[in-house]
């Protein structure tokens, strides 16, 4: 009875033992998201509370629509961001239009069709290209890629927004072909195994089966490449002129990140340039907010469907 007992008890103590290593754990948890989410606050007011002036002063309409910005002119100052918001879009949609299919289509290679030491040398790469600092991304642009444009097109100068899109195109690749390849490599082999019985080609498996079983995590790579190419400043800073021109593919332009990378460091206190920058900021913040929000919502209308 006794040899019988003793499993029983030490069954009925590892589950108590478990729980009292588990409400820890969960409380830390449990921390941990509350703390994300306070930072994500605290940004957030603090934008708000920073930028708000500047808009109320220059006027909402004259800031997100004027064309002029002029912030440093003593006797005619201007405030219009519309130049640095159309640069911006153009400039990321740019980089998705070329970094998304190079990236996707590389990771279906390194997760489905690579040999494994050929895909491994690849993934070094990949992670070696993510290790790069964005100033030496901006360092090989401005000796290497601004000369090539520049006598490419027979322009008077390469800084431009081209440049700027083919950089942005190479930094995203890392983020979204790790993130890709990731999703690709969860999807279940069932799934795979299903389709080649059914007739289906390799290629027609890897694109219809498992690409779309992947749409989340393929999602969330675009979103990580949208973030990048948005927020990187000093990279664009030394490849796109930093001029605040309304966006054209081979004139120098300035992003809503250079503007205020450009003219934080001199910009006084308190005063109405500042402010604006603070401006610009907020504006970026809320544009990321807007891009991630439009993608859920649609992955998740995707699904009930």
């Amino acid at each position: 009875m006794n040899e019988s007992a003793t499993p029983v008890q030490e069954g009925g103590k590892k589950p108590r033992s478990r729980n009292l290593l588990e409400r820890p754990m969960q409380a830390v948890f449990t921390v941990c998201g509350f703390i994300a989410i306070a930072f994500v606050l605290l940004i957030t007011v603090y934008l708000i509370i920073s930028g708000l002036p500047a808009i109320r002063e220059i006027g909402l309409w004259d800031f997100l629509f004027g064309t002029r910005w002029a912030s440093t002119h003593k006797t005619d100052p201007a405030y219009g961001i519309l130049p640095f918001i159309l640069t911006s879009i153009y400039g990321t949609a740019g980089a998705i239009l070329i970094g998304v299919p190079i990236g996707f289509f590389t990771a279906v290679y390194l997760a489905k069709v690579a040999p494994p030491r050929v895909a491994g040398v690849i993934r070094t790469a990949v992670d070696l290209l993510a290790g790069i600092p964005s100033v030496v991304y901006g360092l090989v642009g401005m000796m290497v890629l601004v000369p090539a444009i520049r006598e490419t097109f027979d322009l008077a100068a390469g800084d431009s927004l081209l440049a700027a899109i083919i950089v942005l195109a190479v930094m995203i690749l890392p983020s979204i072909i790790s993130v890709s390849e990731t999703a690709l490599l969860a999807v279940p082999r069932e799934y795979e195994e299903a389709s080649l019985a059914l007739g289906a080609t390799e290629l027609e498996t890897y694109f219809r089966v498992s690409a779309p079983a992947a749409k989340s995590g393929i999602a969330a790579a675009v979103v990580l490449g949208v973030g990048r190419a948005i927020g990187e400043a000093m990279a664009i800073l030394m490849v796109a002129g930093n001029v605040a021109n309304m966006p054209s593919l081979f004139s120098s332009v300035r992003f809503l990140t250079t503007a205020i990378a450009s003219e934080m460091s001199y910009a006084s206190v308190g005063s109405l340039q500042r402010n604006a920058l603070y401006s610009i900021g907020l504006v970026l913040f809320l544009f990321i907010m807007c891009i991630n929000v439009v993608l859920n919502l649609f992955l998740k209308r995707d699904k009930e469907k």
